[in-house]
């Protein structure tokens, strides 16, 4: 009885960040796979589909989240970091947002199998140089190209020898291609390195490869733990880099660093990467030192796995892993989102956390909150802006790690409702775009590239 006590308070304390390592594949629902070849499907009208054996299984009722207002502006710090170059940036408006559908037109989806054969995969993107090309990011290192439906037999970008990839939460977590890749060749990734330090290089492509020798480091960050490194590097609308960053690790946020200004942990961060050294936006919200560090664009954020920017508003939405009760996703407006506070530590989705009550009115609460009934690691995705499924459009579509459950979340008039659109028996780890807006998500448990499709 001792022993099972001692196990139950280490379970309590242990906090969870993207969890690779977690319930086996046949504990969790299983959906329909369409193994078929990368063509592209008519869009077709919303059908429930049975798995022989397995009873048909019915989106779950909307859950409607109010919206919340926008954030106020944080309070100073006392210390100042050494400046960066300040260079001029001039982000782009964003397009009127189109209508998303209604309650009774959301669909139900299915993934048409695209390719196998892919070692943990974790970020899925595109150049956007006009070549259709997919890329493929593997845990251990290599950067992967599919084109046409198949995977091309060498790595598009090969750095196994300076990738640390032994925690679950450590690897080769994404790659970004600058906005002008098709003039300068340039790729940014972001990995742990040996010594489990977040490391942002650039690398130089041409062709179907990158070269490994041209890295030039571009950032550096200590990590004290091995977990929650965030990872994913975006270019925004605005031709600026975005960096995710995690709090650093262990549980509960140790080191305080959601609500530190002063640190780059448990941040998103927005820096200038035209030319090395980096420099700062003079937009940023302590771009002048003196509230806080340079870079930071985000606070209040514990391990950010995935956020995206939807390609016809310039809206951002964040989806941050919880510790042990609840997972949550943000949507910032396009033009609102510079130094908006998403609450960690002080709040776990959209309760106090550890605490019978806290503080919010400076905090920009999620639009969807998920209990760990339904999973335990969010995985974010993105809007879906294509051409091939007309009833998807304007959905934001995310899923769990664990579960394997995918939703979507549309506005509606009392808030955000959020739908199940289909159960899996995946790790889902990534989603991804291709340059149509068509949406791709990677089984990491079973190293499977699937298209999202309408049923």
């Amino acid at each position: 009885m001792r022993f099972i006590l001692i196990l139950i308070v280490l379970a309590a304390l242990t906090g969870c960040g993207m969890r690779l390592n977690s319930a086996p594949a046949n504990e969790r629902p299983v959906g329909t796979l369409i193994p078929t070849s990368a063509t592209t499907p008519a869009p077709a009208a919303p059908v429930a589909t049975a798995v022989a054996g397995t009873p048909a299984q019915p989106p779950a009722a909307p859950t409607s989240v109010p919206t919340q207002p926008p954030p106020a502006t944080p309070e100073s710090a006392s210390t100042q970091p050494a400046a960066p170059t300040s260079v001029p940036t001039q982000p782009l408006p964003a397009p009127a947002q189109p209508e998303p559908p209604t309650a009774s037109q959301m669909p139900q989806i299915a993934l048409q199998q695209i390719v196998d054969g892919f070692d943990r995969p974790l970020h899925i993107t595109h150049a956007g140089d006009g070549s259709g090309r997919l890329f493929v990011v593997e845990k251990v290192g290599r950067i992967r190209i599919v084109r046409n439906g198949q995977a091309l037999p060498e790595p598009f970008l090969d750095i196994t020898d300076r990738v640390g990839s032994r925690a679950n939460e450590q690897g080769l977590l994404s790659v970004a291609f600058h906005p002008r890749y098709r003039e300068n060749g340039w790729l940014f990734v972001n990995y742990t390195d040996t010594e489990g330090n977040t490391v942002v290089s650039r690398f130089s492509a041409e062709g179907d490869r990158a070269d490994p020798s041209s890295e030039e480091v571009a950032l550096t960050i200590e990590q004290p733990f091995a977990n929650h490194n965030g990872g994913l590097i975006v270019f925004g609308p605005d031709g600026m880099l975005y960096v995710g960053m995690g709090d650093g690790g262990s549980a509960g946020d140790p080191l305080g660093a959601g609500q530190d200004r002063w640190t780059l942990l448990g941040k998103i961060l927005r820096i200038n990467v035209d030319t090395l050294p980096y420099t700062i936006p003079p937009d940023n919200p302590w771009a002048d030192g003196s509230g806080g560090r340079q870079e930071v664009w985000i606070l209040g954020v514990r391990n950010p796995w995935r956020f995206s920017f939807d390609r016809a508003t310039g809206d951002l939405f964040v989806a941050d892993v919880g510790q042990n009760r609840l997972e949550e996703v943000h949507m910032l407006p396009a033009g609102k989102s510079a130094g908006a506070n998403l609450g960690w530590n002080i709040m776990e989705g959209n309760e106090c956390f550890r605490r019978n009550d806290c503080d919010r009115r400076a905090l920009d609460l999620p639009i969807d909150v998920y209990p760990h009934s339904l999973g335990c690691s969010v995985t974010g995705g993105h809007v879906y802006r294509g051409a091939a499924f007309p009833a998807l459009q304007g959905v934001y579509v995310f899923g769990d790690f664990c579960s394997g459950r995918i939703w979507g979340l549309r506005p509606s008039a009392s808030g955000w409702e959020r739908t199940e659109l289909w159960q899996s028996n995946i790790q889902i780890a990534a989603f991804g775009e291709d340059e149509a807006g068509e949406l791709y998500v990677a089984g990491y448990n079973n190293g499977v590239l699937y298209r999202i499709v309408v049923e």
